[in-house]
């Protein structure tokens, strides 16, 4: 599975953002989907994921009420909704797809990741 992410840019503080991720390669919707954030001198981090059918989301406390994630098999693309953004928000945002329909916190469970995407937001 390839994985392209886009979407990232500079928002201000309370703005809003959205984030794709385009899938090629297997079957796309046999696979769980996250995203993942690393913001410099800090580990990656758990952002939010999505089973393959779409039913279960998981979200970090951090971003919880804030982000949305949705995806479209048919398409096969992922998103991320990102509602009132704060500069703690402020990251690399990488999206990972892993075989099954489980939605691990932990960045090692992932099977592929995609190249990220620069988040900033301004204070």
């Amino acid at each position: 599975v390839q994985l392209q992410a886009s979407g990232g840019g500079l928002v201000q503080t309370g703005g809003s953002l959205g984030l794709s991720c385009a899938a090629s390669g297997r079957t796309f919707g046999r696979y769980a989907m996250g995203w993942f954030r690393q913001a410099p001198g800090k580990e990656r981090e758990f952002v939010t994921g999505i089973n393959w059918f779409g039913g279960v989301t998981k979200y970090a406390d951090s971003v919880k009420g804030r982000f949305t994630i949705s995806r479209d098999n048919a398409k096969n693309t992922v998103y991320v909704q990102m509602n009132s953004l704060k500069p703690e928000d402020t990251a690399v945002y990488y999206c990972a797809a892993d075989p099954g329909d489980s939605i691990d916190y932990r960045s090692r469970s992932w099977s592929y990741w995609g190249k990220g995407t620069l988040v900033i937001v301004s204070s």
